[in-house]
């Protein structure tokens, strides 16, 4: 009885540890995760993953038997026991992860999860890898703990396998790795476009607002699985009137409307205001319009009662027939219904402190100061903002890391004073 009831303890560990880590994939760049509410997420993942590692081999063997379903909620927690022990049960995860691409995910969340403690070999392993797949892993793992590896990096951008180079893209621009500028430039008429996205990408963050940032508009206008990706980091790079321009270009887009007004929260000009108030007249924009106004002016909802329940009859997320397969919640649930009467008298009073034509990020020009406030308080998506607009007014620091353990962006943040 007793050993069935600890099994049963394990069991659920895996289990919770698997759920937790999909809830954190959503968290990262969720609208309404806080710092604090993030870090409890942080921890309850932690303690389960802790409560796998303490029942030893029966922790293993539990989270080892998950990896049959092949999701990478199932690999994370595995992932990280395997890391962290001294034998070659990472090097199994990897032969199967490459029978199961889908399932790299989870193996990557495993090694930016860790300790740096325990990655140095195997890092040094992973980089100097045959396989492809390990170095791109180990490319990853440098850029997830911000570690430049130096002239691997540099090596990493001719590979001859394209994982590989396109995680190295990508690794420049997280690091601050501006000497490579001139690579990711070679690479802007690139035919493939993941390699020419990721170029790009990383090229404005160095600091490119020629080729470079018309690529990303190109991309930020071209519908796909890279469109708002270049979308927001176009705009942000932008000056204000040149994102007007790329929100006007939107027309005719599938989805236009929204991204125009998305991207005016990106844009940050106080000129959308009273438009963004007529947009949430409508219950199909009425709180990404709220959204993209507090983005602008950093009206605290919570603060000025702004908040009110759904319209009447508004149904919001999946249905309730039986045979709907689609029980995804919309992009939008978690955000806050606006009182529109509010805030238009709100935006009465205040409107002589915004300057049109400057771009406001949450009530306040960007500014170092302003985006670590941001990263300090603000929600997850205002965060990855900040990080973005902290790297665009200092090309060549790093991208902070938004998507970090909780704990370790606060030992980072602590640094910055």
């Amino acid at each position: 009885m007793a050993q069935d009831t600890l099994s049963s303890v394990v069991a659920e560990h895996a289990e919770e540890a698997a759920f937790l880590w999909l809830q954190r994939t959503h968290a990262v760049q969720a609208p309404h995760y806080s710092p604090r509410q993030f870090a409890d997420l942080d921890e309850r993942l932690a303690a389960h993953i802790d409560g796998l590692r303490v029942a030893g081999d029966d922790g293993w063997q539990c989270a080892a038997e998950a990896l049959e379903n092949e999701g990478p909620e199932d690999f994370f927690p595995a992932a990280v026991l395997a890391i962290e022990s001294a034998d070659g049960r990472f090097d199994d995860l990897l032969a199967r992860a490459k029978a199961a691409p889908h399932a790299v995910a989870g193996l990557v969340s495993a090694l930016g999860w860790v300790e740096p403690a325990h990655l140095g070999h195997r890092v040094k392993a992973l980089l100097g890898g045959e396989a492809p797949l390990a170095r791109k892993l180990g490319i990853a793992a440098c850029a997830l703990h911000r570690r430049d590896p130096g002239t691997v990096l540099d090596a990493a951008l001719a590979d001859e396998a394209d994982s590989v180079r396109i995680r190295a893209l990508r690794a420049a621009g997280e690091l601050g790795r501006t000497d490579l500028l001139p690579r990711m430039s070679a690479l802007l008429g690139e035919a493939k476009p993941e390699l020419r996205f990721w170029a790009a990408w990383s090229a404005v963050l160095l600091g490119d607002r020629g080729h470079a940032l018309d690529t990303l508009r190109a991309f930020a206008l071209e519908p796909g699985p890279r469109q708002m990706r270049a979308f927001q980091l176009a705009l942000q790079a932008l000056d204000v009137g040149a994102g007007h321009a790329l929100l006007s270009e939107c027309t005719g887009l599938p989805g236009a409307a929204r991204l125009r007004i998305v991207g005016a929260g990106f844009v940050g000009d106080a000129r959308y205001a009273p438009w963004l108030i007529e947009q949430m007249a409508q219950p199909a924009t009425a709180r990404i319009a709220a959204e993209a106004f507090v983005g602008i002016t950093g009206v605290d909802f919570n603060l000025e009662q702004m908040e009110v329940p759904p319209p009447e009859g508004f149904e919001d997320g999946p249905s309730e027939d039986p045979d709907d397969e689609n029980v995804d919640l919309p992009e939008d649930a978690a955000l806050p219904w606006p009182d529109v009467q509010r805030l238009q008298r709100w935006w009465q009073a205040n409107a002589a402190r915004f300057a049109p034509g400057a771009r406001w990020f949450l009530g306040q020009p960007v500014s170092e100061t302003a985006c670590v406030q941001v990263l300090r308080e603000g929600f997850q998506r205002r965060r990855v903002a900040a990080a973005l607009h902290r790297t665009l007014l200092q090309p060549g620091m790093p991208l902070f890391p938004t998507r970090a353990p909780a704990w370790r962006q606060q030992r980072w943040l602590d640094r910055l004073g």
